[in-house]
């Protein structure tokens, strides 16, 4: 099957930009869907019907006239957080044709002299600025696709905020068009105001001295969170994340969350790591969404209620872990039931009663059990003695194929 739709990256230098198969396409397309901004950038001579996106956005218009000769207009590449993208989603990659042009991100790293493999990328494009909170660490350089000209200031008050107001920025406007234009500056007194809605952020992350560190890996101290005392204790969090073991685009349920910690950091392993994180109290929850917005995972899902309703209608996990309530009628069966094949169900328990819960869920469906016995130094006097905290029972249990 020939394609009948075309995507055609369009850069700030327009028509004469194009190389000569974008040029035929469009010149043969009977209708050419884009932004106002990039249809604006055609000749007369293209006489395709020309349509605007609809608001809110929508994929209907191609999807409508599947089989005429369509072109779709996008901002450089259209497979780098572009529409691009959203379409491979729904039309199949024999029916298309995608042509892009270089991404305002590589025309970034060239103006900056970065080489593109050592840069971390990432838009907040109709997206929460604070998803660079997990991406700020000294020394690192990041660029940012803006969502408008309010963009620059909105992330040099994150970055004071986070503790790396010394970090260098660069704003990039209209890269490689004839308005192309450069504003250099630092995060601590960011106070440009005249900025071009087409904009990049270049930064250069430097942290304050004293500025907390806080690893990718898991065991985040506990004061990096705000919790009421219902939290999974660092040492107890990092051995649960361990068993779990996230892998790139899979799905955790967490059950009775708390505070969050185990979700949060189940996402900052990986950017494409998902979490739905399953609360009842008003208090925690929060909580939650505060600690996801600092530790820079907004995508962290908040269903409010308890297990096992609330989990009605939940897409499918990957993983679960229980941090309260198994002994509550239906839990443990109802995530059970619900966790894909070959998933892994992590829980833990503090008291006699859900302990016991755990060993006769053991003794049906298998699984290991684990005694964590975790102390701490502390003043007795003028010496220093140990300090036990409450022993956890974790439960690791992996569902069969079968099953």
């Amino acid at each position: 099957m020939q394609p009948w739709l075309t995507v055609v990256g369009i850069g700030e230098d327009g028509f004469k930009g194009l190389g000569k198969h974008a040029r035929r396409a469009l010149l043969g397309a009977s209708r050419i869907i884009g932004g106002q901004r990039q249809l604006d950038l055609l000749p007369v001579c293209i006489r395709g019907e020309r349509q605007l996106w609809p608001s809110p956005f929508s994929l209907a218009p191609v999807l409508e006239h599947a089989g005429e000769a369509i072109c779709v207009l996008a901002s450089g590449d259209p497979m780098f957080f572009g529409v691009g993208a959203s379409l491979s989603r729904q039309v199949p990659a024999e029916q298309m044709l995608i042509l892009p042009a270089p991404s305002s991100c590589s025309l970034a790293a060239a103006r900056m002299g970065w080489p593109l493999q050592d840069v971390v990328t990432l838009s907040v494009v109709a997206r929460p600025v604070a998803a660079l909170n997990a991406q700020l660490f000294s020394g690192v350089r990041l660029l940012v696709l803006s969502n408008d000209r309010s963009s620059p200031a909105a992330v040099a008050e994150l970055l004071r905020e986070r503790g790396f107001a010394p970090s260098r920025m660069t704003v990039l406007e209209h890269l490689g068009g004839e308005a192309e234009r450069r504003i250099d500056g630092v995060a601590a007194d960011w106070a440009v105001a005249d900025i071009a809605d087409l904009n990049v952020i270049a930064i250069e992350c430097r942290a304050e001295p004293g500025t907390a560190r806080l690893s990718r890996l898991a065991g985040l101290a506990d004061s990096a969170f705000k919790h009421d005392g219902q939290l999974t204790k660092r040492d107890v969090r990092a051995i649960t994340l361990a068993r779990l073991a996230p892998i790139p685009g899979e799905l955790l349920w967490d059950v009775g969350a708390g505070s969050g910690s185990i979700g949060i950091e189940w996402m900052r392993a990986h950017p494409s790591c998902r979490a739905l994180a399953i609360e009842a109290d008003d208090g925690r929850q929060a909580l939650i969404e505060h600690n996801r917005d600092a530790l820079g995972v907004p995508g962290l899902q908040l269903i409010r209620g308890s297990a096992p309703h609330a989990l009605a209608g939940l897409e499918r996990p990957d993983a679960i872990f229980i941090g309260g309530g198994v002994t509550r009628d239906g839990v443990l069966d109802g995530c059970w039931a619900a966790l894909k094949p070959g998933g892994r169900l992590i829980a833990n328990a503090v008291t006699l009663q859900s302990e016991m819960t755990l060993m006769a869920w053991r003794e049906q469906h298998g699984g290991e059990l684990t005694r964590i016995h975790v102390a701490q130094a502390q003043p007795l006097g003028e010496f220093d003695t140990w300090r036990q905290a409450l022993p956890i029972t974790l439960l690791d249990v992996t569902k069969p194929f079968d099953a």
